[in-house]
């Protein structure tokens, strides 16, 4: 059932043809009201300004004012686009959570069809079983799969009960995730 992440760091490097330095990418802010269009451009200023992959934020799914099918369209336009202007292989982890598994793996065939090199997952969104499943088609399909933390506090921040968030990104990558959105040691924008 867990086999585990397919890929590891050596893997995206060679990907995106990055070696002896860290990636450097960022989350597009703000994380709501932007059209897809405008997300698209914010991602491009970003990947041509030197960002090795820019991410979705976690609220980013699929509101009125910006369906999940025209984020992913304007975000692999940007990132065709950049490369195209500097050489190098950039990436967009496009957020393919949904409210069901198959749309879930709709988002991530569409995302492999654009040629993106990397999907995410809200796991606490989704579930376990839905994270499994898009990791077994992320293996299956040379996708990587980056798996976000949203929520994680309900698990990992009370001091009476739940788990380590050690514990707990070692059961998301026995999933299948290739990496994990892990934040600070100390919350969410304090230290």
């Amino acid at each position: 059932t867990f086999q585990g992440p397919p890929h590891g760091i050596q893997s995206e490097r060679d990907k995106l043809n990055k070696y002896g330095r860290p990636l450097l990418g960022c989350t597009i802010k703000p994380k709501l009201g932007l059209s897809a269009k405008n997300y698209g451009r914010a991602c491009y200023e970003c990947l041509r300004g030197g960002l090795d992959f820019t991410k979705d934020d976690e609220n980013v799914n699929s509101q009125p004012f910006m369906r999940w099918r025209d984020r992913f369209l304007f975000c692999a336009e940007a990132l065709y686009k950049a490369q195209a202007e500097t050489g190098e292989i950039k990436g967009h982890y496009l957020n393919a959570t949904a409210g069901t598994c198959e749309e879930m793996m709709k988002r991530a065939i569409f995302a492999r069809e654009l040629g993106v090199p990397i999907v995410m997952h809200d796991y606490l969104t989704g579930g376990f079983t839905a994270n499994t499943s898009l990791a077994h088609y992320c293996r299956d399909n040379g996708l990587l799969l980056h798996i976000h933390r949203a929520m994680h506090a309900v698990i990992d921040r009370q001091k009476n009960h739940g788990m380590h968030f050690r514990v707990l990104a070692k059961a998301l990558r026995m999933s299948g995730g290739d990496h994990i959105h892990s934040g600070t040691v100390v919350g969410k924008l304090e230290g």
